[in-house]
């Protein structure tokens, strides 16, 4: 029996504005864009995990009104899950994404524990660091 992780949520709170910094700074390409009434649902992913998607959506979409203002309370506060990306240049990459205009957290640094990484908010203040693998 195999497992492996299909598809994972990042809670935003304008998909549009979302789609600037996940597809255009960090280079994830659209899979699927999915409306159904006032919310959609869209899935980036990349070529270097082919059956790994990341779907955006807004606090509501799918869900109660109570269960939506609860998600959008955590997200405003900024406690929502963080999301780590991997990259083979760590450097690059975060230049890109500081070019955007993107909010900075961290600079790329070389962890004790072992990656060089560095940390940003996306538009609506979820966390997204990207790591790049020590050299072998």
């Amino acid at each position: 029996m195999t497992i492996a992780l299909q598809y994972t949520n990042i809670t935003v709170n304008d998909v549009d504005e979302a789609l600037g910094f996940y597809r255009d700074a960090l280079g994830l390409e659209v899979q699927n864009d999915v409306s159904s009434g006032e919310y959609r649902w869209v899935t980036l992913g990349s070529a270097e995990q082919p059956g790994l998607g990341i779907v955006l959506s807004a606090p509501h979409a799918g869900r109660s009104k109570a269960d939506g203002d609860t998600m959008q309370e955590l997200l405003t506060k900024g406690v929502l899950p963080l999301t780590v990306f991997r990259t083979d240049d760590v450097d690059a990459l975060f230049e890109t994404v500081r070019a955007s205009g993107a909010e900075v957290l961290q600079e790329p640094m070389d962890q004790g524990w072992g990656p060089r990484d560095c940390a940003f908010r996306d538009p609506s203040g979820n966390t997204v660091r990207v790591a790049q693998a020590p050299a072998a």
